[in-house]
């Protein structure tokens, strides 16, 4: 794994310390209404703001084209004010004459949350005068926003470029827990994914599928598997232009690890209030589209996670915001609490999941990188880390 410093590494009391946080957290009406990422954020930033330095977060925030209010940092610097205990003032600003005054302008032991860093066109060009403008704001840089390391952008890489580098406390245990799964993993190695896209996926099964022992998928994106069997999957979402990559991965020399639904829980629209039933996954009416996997999957997949010595999930079984279709789902969670072995969950909707079935603290390590953690897992170089080794 790639080398790097850590917080230990820095001397960082009277220092201006820029830290990339991943507080891309939703929002509904300038309140946030899912604040894992922010509470995962908070150790890094307490260890700096202790050490005595001046903390400057920055972050992205939703996919803004240009200023949009509707997406600013000011909730965000709210609620982790709320959460941290202390005063986070926000700035107005990303980079700057603003920006550079707040900054200068602080005291040890002040936290300041700047705008949202894809308010700058540049920042997802990974533009060289934005990592200049951002490397203004501290003298040295700390790396902890998981969830985004898998970009090249101006906060990600254009800015460790510039400034001495270090990854924080949510990095490191990041980078750690799932390293876990790369090398060799304590087995049986399981992994279960689901979610509704299997162009998604395709990477992280086509570099998984050698290394695991059981591959369980459900979601939408099994019913483009199910259809490269040949299966009538009714209306049931389908990405046709995938069907000929997923057929080889099927019929490939690891194909017979991939262990598809048996039975579904189908309705005739997409709808809470659909009537649902059960039906083979080999007789999917024509009018009808799967919504859950059947109780004779989940019963089986759930022996398989719970049996498993290392366990990776990412993507929900079914639409399990309704709870008719939540079975599935709620089955896996279930048996990662049960699993003796270490277990991972990645993914916002997965980790969605565990926080609605109050299951978040039953799982070995809640990831909060999707994009991220699949990257890693497919063996894929993270800009974000691998700039780091510059400073070892």
């Amino acid at each position: 794994m790639t080398p790097y410093l850590t917080l230990d590494d820095l001397d960082l009391a009277g220092r201006r310390v820029l830290v990339r946080s991943d507080l891309n957290v939703p929002l509904d009406i300038g309140e946030v209404t899912d604040d894992f990422r922010i509470r995962m954020a908070l150790d890094t930033i307490r260890r700096i703001r202790d050490a005595g330095a001046v903390t400057v977060v920055c972050s992205h925030l939703g996919r803004p084209r240009g200023v949009d209010p509707a997406l600013s940092m000011g909730p965000v610097a709210t609620r982790m004010s709320e959460l941290g205990g202390f005063p986070v003032t926000p700035v107005a600003a990303v980079v700057g004459a603003e920006a550079e005054a707040a900054v200068n302008q602080a005291s040890a032991g002040d936290v300041l949350l700047l705008e949202n860093t894809r308010f700058e066109p540049g920042e997802t060009k990974n533009d060289p005068a934005l990592s200049d403008g951002l490397a203004r704001l501290g003298d040295v840089f700390v790396q902890d926003a998981f969830g985004s390391v898998h970009r090249a952008h101006s906060s990600t890489v254009g800015v460790a470029e510039r400034l001495r580098s270090a990854a924080g406390l949510l990095l490191v245990t990041e980078l750690e827990s799932l390293g876990r799964l790369l090398g060799d993993p304590d087995r049986p190695y399981v992994v279960v994914l689901g979610g509704a896209k299997i162009s998604d996926k395709l990477g992280v099964i086509d570099n998984l599928l050698p290394r695991v022992d059981t591959m369980l998928i459900g979601g939408g994106m099994c019913f483009t598997l199910l259809a490269a069997q040949g299966k009538e999957i009714g209306t049931s979402l389908v990405e046709d232009d995938h069907l000929p990559g997923v057929k080889a991965i099927l019929d490939g020399p690891a194909g017979h690890k991939i262990h598809l639904p048996g039975d579904i829980v189908v309705a005739a629209s997409f709808a809470e209030e659909a009537e649902a039933r059960t039906v083979s996954a080999d007789a999917i009416p024509d009018d009808m589209m799967g919504l859950d996997i059947g109780p004779d999957t989940a019963a089986a997949f759930a022996a398989a996670v719970r049996g498993a010595g290392s366990v990776f999930w990412n993507g929900p079984m079914g639409v399990f915001e309704w709870e008719p279709f939540r079975r599935g789902t709620e089955a896996v969670a279930e048996a990662l609490a049960a699993c003796d072995g270490f277990t991972a969950v990645g993914g916002g909707d997965s980790v969605a999941a565990l926080r609605l079935l109050g299951m978040e603290g039953s799982v070995s390590h809640v990831s909060t990188g999707g994009g991220a953690g699949l990257e890693l897992l497919e063996g894929e170089e993270l800009p974000g880390v691998a700039v780091l080794a510059r400073w070892v």
